[in-house]
């Protein structure tokens, strides 16, 4: 990794390092390199995709970070290509640093195909913490079937009803 590489910032709308939920997709878009941000309130429609569908899953944003398996963009200009497996294996390697600032983290929530390879791996680094998968919220997935949509929005009603039942059983974590 060098100089070259752009890596945007955590949304500070969301929870930082009191998240609870992290939400792990495949490489941050050029809007989010624009912005700065890697955030559900970028101009693009895959953000606007999951923010919406954040907002019907129930999950307050205060208790999630949104972050990528790749966190460096890899495209060229306003077009992304897709992560190879050179890519995820390199950000693979920066994922525990992630996770060691992120000490109430229960859930990781693999959003897509590129960042779902990575389960593994994850369960390795933190045995402990729940692993979800989910569609990815792009319009190319969203708009392809009527159902789409419900399907990323059932995967994260999942992760909602998990934090509600840790949250009763550690009112205090």
């Amino acid at each position: 990794m060098g100089s070259h590489y752009q890596i945007p910032y955590f949304d500070p709308h969301d929870g930082g390092i009191a998240a609870e939920v992290l939400y792990l997709l495949e490489a941050p878009g050029a809007k989010a390199v624009f912005s700065g941000f890697i955030s559900r309130d970028n101009p693009d429609e895959t953000a606007k995709n999951f923010f919406q569908i954040n907002q019907q899953s129930g999950i307050p944003r205060k208790r999630t970070i949104t972050w990528n398996i790749v966190p460096w963009y890899i495209g060229s200009g306003s077009r992304i290509r897709p992560a190879n497996s050179d890519d995820v294996e390199s950000g693979l390697r920066r994922l525990n640093s992630l996770l060691d600032l992120l000490p109430k983290l229960r859930a990781v929530v693999l959003v897509g195909q590129k960042a779902q390879r990575s389960s593994s791996n994850i369960a390795k680094l933190r045995p402990g913490i729940r692993l979800f998968k989910s569609p990815h919220p792009s319009p190319l997935f969203v708009n392809s079937s009527s159902s789409n949509r419900e399907k990323i929005l059932t995967a994260l009603r999942e992760v909602a009803a998990c934090l509600d039942t840790s949250w009763t059983r550690h009112p205090t974590a």
